[in-house]
């Protein structure tokens, strides 16, 4: 039986509703009617910040882990997303993932079967089923932009496996972030540099022949192969923001 997850309730059958609530509040109105709901809106996307913020405050030093939610367990990037959290976790970082399957679950699994603090930040989509079974500290969010900011809030730096749009929008809005000087420039990891590659020649190319970017700016990306380099990329990134900052304060 399908489970619809929306917040912290579940819905199944003739409960699961038509529209996210994403979806209802980015819908063009057609009356009146915003005027009464939207301030309600408000009061419950602040309830979803003060509950991700309690939830999160004492994980400890993380990782966000992206990818696909497509990805199957006998894919390689799966097996590689998996050692990738099992050997940050010894490392002693927790690891937070969307909470889907694919990617997200094999991160999850990889930090689970470790003994590790495995965090999933679900979302209320029309096609997902909840959080997956690695998850041992969970939450699921109405809206994506709540969502976000736990991502990157409590997160030290991002490892990001081959994805489609939604692994290219956490990617580009925490390069973007950085970029703009928004939050400390902190690792940024992308596994596979075949599936990469046509990206960063396009940012390399075009982009940055036209003036869009900053030279500086596609060095803030760093392309692995295994999970030993990405670890080690995590590890190299945020040994360098310590010791700038250090250095800033002396």
């Amino acid at each position: 039986m399908r489970t619809y997850q929306r917040g912290p309730a579940f819905l199944r059958d003739n409960q699961i509703p038509e529209f996210t609530a994403d979806a209802a509040l980015l819908a063009p109105e057609r009356s009146g009617s915003w005027q009464s709901e939207d301030p309600w809106r408000v009061m419950r996307i602040q309830s979803e910040f003060v509950e991700g913020f309690g939830t999160l405050a004492d994980i400890g030093p993380a990782i966000s882990i992206f990818g696909s939610a497509r990805t199957h367990p006998e894919d390689p990037f799966y097996r590689a997303a998996t050692e990738i959290a099992e050997r940050l976790v010894r490392e002693g970082f927790a690891i937070i993932t969307g909470g889907g399957p694919g990617i997200m679950a094999a991160a999850n699994k990889g930090a689970s079967q470790v003994g590790g603090t495995s965090v999933g930040l679900g979302i209320e989509l029309p096609f997902e089923e909840g959080i997956n079974e690695y998850v041992n500290r969970g939450i699921s969010f109405r809206y994506f932009f709540v969502r976000k900011t736990m991502f990157l809030k409590y997160a030290l730096g991002f490892v990001v496996m081959p994805g489609g749009f939604g692994t290219l929008d956490e990617l580009f809005e925490a390069v973007t972030l950085v970029q703009t000087g928004k939050v400390s420039s902190f690792p940024i990891v992308l596994y596979g540099r075949e599936y990469w590659s046509g990206l960063l020649q396009w940012l390399a190319g075009p982009v940055r022949q036209a003036h869009m970017i900053s030279p500086g700016d596609i060095e803030k990306l760093v392309v692995v192969d295994s999970a030993e380099e990405a670890v080690e990329a995590v590890r190299r990134g945020i040994h360098a923001l310590a010791r700038k900052r250090r250095e800033s304060h002396e």
